[in-house]
């Protein structure tokens, strides 16, 4: 009842406010946020494809945000159909194959265990041999899985759609722990994954506040506010960390949908910087720069050190972008038709472009040096490269 309520109260948003990701969700609006055309580019970069191949039927239409993982030069992917893969990254040869069916909502994640990690919409999470895919395990959580569970140190953490994150045990699926927290009556379908840093469970919740838990017991170490909500009604209300958190050096980077980005120093447990920007897609970061996709499809990189906007891209307005990833002198996003845009770090001028995948891009693209994975929503992934 709480999801159908949340899913409910999220239809009511779209249709009050127009914002342009929400519109290409449920159907446009006459007052949503029309996708830029696109521009020719002057002098573009070469891109070329090295590979791709097809992952079951990809999300399904469902409002799930399935990323694929890169490991060890291996890339894990899943389908909502119950498809489940490795690929050699550098061929896009597939290493094994598994048709689990299941409806897989969140994934994938890894464990420093050799698992590969998936959940579905029924509260089950099932662990695969990272080596040929043969199941190690399966456990029941108390509701819907919507972001990848991750593992570390003998444990898996996975967070459910219920406000609950759960710990199990790598080896055997059982339960170690679970540790709760209030939702709010209103709040964006999707989950931000939780991360593991150290000892340390780390996640966004989805009343704008940042969770700390011990990943060997769940006991909750901190809940700082990164951004409060603000007006009178729970649509004005609505502040939401569903993107997820990055980690560079000793400091943790987040975003929240109609709230801040901020910067926390994870040994200090104090906030370095922090100011007004709304994104639902996410951020990513490099030793000079944090991006961020806001929610009108501008790109921003902002200095790591204060915060101040370094340059602003704002020629792909209304395109529904992925999360940004920085990857050897570019940035890479993708959009709501399949297209992948490289934006020059330095300047965000946009540099050269692909269609990438039949429908909309949702996961964000994962970078390893100059190469760029991307999956689309109608299963498909590829390899691309800019600049030779």
């Amino acid at each position: 009842m709480i999801m159908i309520r949340r899913a409910f109260l999220l239809v009511l948003l779209a249709l009050s406010t127009g914002c342009s990701w929400l519109g290409g969700w449920f159907g446009s609006s006459d007052n949503s946020l029309r996708p830029a055309e696109l521009k020719t580019i002057v002098s573009p970069v070469n891109v070329s494809q090295l590979w791709e191949t097809k992952v079951g039927s990809g999300t399904a239409g469902q409002f799930i945000r399935l990323t694929p993982t890169l490991a060890d030069g291996r890339l894990y992917a899943a389908s909502h159909d119950g498809t489940i893969l490795a690929l050699d990254a550098l061929t896009g040869q597939r290493l094994w194959d598994v048709n689990s069916d299941l409806p897989i909502s969140g994934g994938v994640g890894l464990s420093d265990s050799g698992l590969v990690l998936v959940g579905t919409d029924q509260g089950q999470v099932v662990a695969l041999r990272q080596a040929n895919g043969q199941e190690a395990w399966r456990a029941t959580v108390s509701s819907e899985v919507l972001a990848p569970p991750r593992g570390a140190k003998g444990i898996v953490v996975t967070r459910t759609g219920d406000g609950k994150f759960t710990g199990l045990d790598a080896a055997s699926g059982e339960r170690r722990w679970v540790s709760s927290h209030a939702l709010p009556a209103l709040s964006l379908r999707g989950n931000s994954a939780p991360i593991v840093v150290q000892n340390l469970v780390v996640a966004g919740l989805e009343t704008g506040k940042l969770l700390v838990l011990s990943l060997d017991k769940g006991l909750p170490l901190t809940e700082k506010t990164i951004a409060p909500p603000r007006g009178r009604t729970e649509i004005e209300r609505l502040i939401d960390i569903a993107a997820e958190p990055k980690v560079f050096g000793d400091t943790l980077y987040l975003v929240a949908y109609r709230g801040n980005v901020a910067a926390i120093d994870m040994r200090a447990g104090t906030v370095v910087w922090n100011r007004d920007l709304s994104s639902y897609a996410g951020l990513d970061v490099d030793a000079r720069q944090v991006y961020v996709s806001d929610d009108m499809g501008a790109v921003l990189a902002l200095d790591r050190g204060d915060g101040h906007t370094l340059w602003q891209q704002t020629e792909l307005s209304g395109r529904q972008l992925t999360a940004p990833v920085a990857s050897d002198g570019y940035v890479v996003v993708g959009d709501l038709e399949g297209y992948l845009h490289w934006l020059n770090k330095s300047d965000g001028r946009i540099v050269g472009r692909t269609r990438a995948a039949g429908k909309r891009i949702i996961a964000p693209p994962i970078a390893a040096g100059n190469t760029i994975f991307v999956y689309g929503e109608n299963g498909t992934l590829g390899a691309f490269r800019a600049g030779g």
